[in-house]
């Protein structure tokens, strides 16, 4: 696993199957909820003769990175913090469903395959779930639905730069006289419940109505994204004349979960970088694509014989010169990731780690719904995912792994 990356559908399509590989070998992938969306619309796409939109969508869910994660939806995440649950924003993916488990004297949060990844091993063999092809259509009509004329009659301003409306966009949010404003605003954004609304709202009040930003951080987040968009939009910096850039913009809000982000969207090359931190970064979908292709030529001349043990044996980590994965690795891995570390007795250790892995796994199934004692911290945490014997031309494990599979 190497640096935590989001990238949206644009870097991935750019992608061949073998140059996917080293994607998932060399970078820990977070999807967001609106790639696996924008994916599925795919079904109501007009396609081109040669190809249906159902072998498309599988060509794609082929390319995903069999290890990558699933990131909670930000309208989740943000009512939660606004309810009292905070948003953890350190450069790691937020994933849901953690299970808490306990055996012995220690104890765990395990988390089962999500069943987003469940769905793209479907879409791979072109098989789609009646409610899958719903949601194809309703997020096409969504789309065609926006009007952005409207927004632009709404915030018609003058900004000649995204960092003045991005600057703007800090100012509205931050603002003292606008706390119950902007806290009303993101109920209407997020579309709040009702009942949640009044609950939010007396914690609100009961913390003496506080700025968005020290009540709700990634609240705060997400509505100056939206904030900027619309400012963007009156500015004449953002073309009114496509609906999908109210969907783009959308993959902002998941910035605080990634060190990379990483597109081939003009939009996002040119707005990302207003908000992201110095530890982190943005790269082209093509400049990935180019390294990664550079990478797939590099290991295809590796000996057949080590070749056949998986990627999983010969590259838990990059060549350690001349790519910009190995750059990006410098930059946000550990500093002695080059060094290779001995460990006596590794084996036996990572046998006797496997069977840990089994024991919890088989508790996970029997206290499937049962509390855990919560008076210490976890122990460690399991995340479970499927990953096939091969990806592309690629073995990913050794043989004898895929037999005892």
């Amino acid at each position: 696993m190497g640096p935590i990356i989001i990238f949206d559908k644009s870097a991935l399509e750019m992608l061949a199957v073998d140059e996917a590989c080293w994607l998932d070998a060399h970078y820990l992938v977070n999807i967001t909820p609106l790639f696996f969306v924008e994916t599925l619309a795919d079904l109501q796409k007009k396609i081109a003769k040669g190809r249906t939109p159902e072998q498309v969508v599988g060509i794609l869910a082929e390319k995903l990175p069999p290890q990558a994660g699933a990131n909670v939806h930000h309208r989740t995440l943000c009512i939660g913090e606004l309810l009292g649950y905070p948003v953890t924003m350190d450069r790691r993916p937020v994933i849901g469903g953690g299970q808490q488990v306990v055996t012995g004297d220690q104890r765990g949060i395990f988390f089962d395959e999500p069943p987003e990844m469940k769905a793209l091993s479907r879409w791979q063999d072109g098989k789609f779930l009646e409610v899958e092809r719903e949601i194809a259509v309703i997020w096409r009509r969504m789309r065609s639905g926006i009007n952005l004329d409207e927004v632009y009659q709404r915030y018609r301003c003058k900004m000649d730069s995204f960092e003045a409306a991005k600057a703007e966009a800090d100012r509205l949010v931050n603002k003292h006289g606008s706390r119950f404003t902007n806290l009303k605003f993101a109920f209407q954004n997020l579309d709040v419940p009702e009942g949640d609304r009044k609950t939010i709202f007396a914690r609100w009040k009961a913390a003496g109505g506080p700025p968005l930003f020290s009540f709700a951080p990634y609240t705060a987040h997400v509505l100056t994204v939206d904030l900027f968009f619309n400012i963007a939009i009156g500015a004449d910096l953002i073309s009114r004349d496509r609906p999908s850039n109210k969907v783009d913009i959308a993959y902002l809000y998941y910035l605080p979960f990634c060190m990379i982000f990483a597109s081939n969207d003009k939009l996002h090359a040119r707005t990302a970088t207003c908000f992201l931190r110095d530890d982190q970064l943005f790269i082209s979908g093509a400049d990935l694509k180019t390294d990664l292709a550079k990478l797939d030529a590099f290991y295809s001349q590796l000996p057949e014989d080590v070749k056949i043990r998986g990627v999983i044996s010969f590259a838990s980590r990059p060549p350690h010169e001349g790519f910009l994965t190995t750059d990006l690795w410098d930059r946000f891995m550990r500093p002695d990731w080059r060094i290779e570390h001995e460990i006596p007795g590794a084996k036996k250790k990572d046998a006797k780690l496997l069977e840990h892995m089994k024991r919890f796994i088989d508790a996970a199934r029997k206290q499937r719904g049962a509390p855990a004692p919560s008076d210490k911290d976890d122990d460690f945490m399991l995340i479970r995912s499927s990953v096939p014997a091969r990806m592309g031309k690629w073995r990913l494990v050794p043989p004898e792994v895929e037999r005892h599979s």
